[in-house]
């Protein structure tokens, strides 16, 4: 009975965690202080030719530029940041039978998104909007995937390799 009892108090421990973190996310994404602007200025003032035709390639076949891979919530998450191009391209993607995944290229550890209970995968599966940004958030269970790490996001068929975390 007493195990039971102890059971019963983990489990609803755990569930507020999860939504605790979730709403800490979102809280995150709400006053973020990155600007699509900023982000893109960014992008192109560091982009080498190889990542520039990576883009290319992305937001031709995808309507997708990828933006930014950095650590969040004291690095125990990834957040993945992209900016739809076009909307129509980019629709399959969000499609909440998909699974996102990203790999860390050295380790090849995957790392999934969580899906928190109550708030569900944190991510958008709603319609893209063009020229909006969007974010994905990824786990990184005990800070696994460092700054400097080369990751790849995959969405489906949709791959985007070689970011660096930040």
């Amino acid at each position: 009975m007493i195990n039971e009892e102890n059971m019963a108090k983990n489990s609803r421990i755990a569930t507020w965690t999860g939504i605790v973190l979730a709403l800490g996310a979102a809280a995150f994404f709400l006053v973020s202080p990155y600007s699509a602007a900023a982000e893109e200025k960014e992008e192109a003032a560091t982009e080498k030719p190889s990542e520039k035709a990576q883009t290319a390639i992305l937001e031709e076949k995808w309507g997708v530029r990828p933006l930014s891979m950095r650590q969040t919530a004291k690095g125990y998450m990834l957040d993945f940041r992209y900016r739809i191009i076009d909307a129509e391209k980019a629709a399959p993607l969000f499609s909440p039978k998909i699974k996102p995944y990203i790999i860390d290229q050295a380790s090849g550890a995957v790392m999934a998104v969580p899906d928190v209970p109550k708030l569900g995968s944190m991510r958008s599966t709603r319609k893209p909007v063009k020229d909006k940004n969007y974010a994905i958030l990824f786990a990184n269970p005990g800070q696994y995937i460092k700054p400097g790490n080369k990751v790849t996001v995959v969405i489906g068929d949709f791959k985007a390799e070689n970011l660096v975390v930040e």
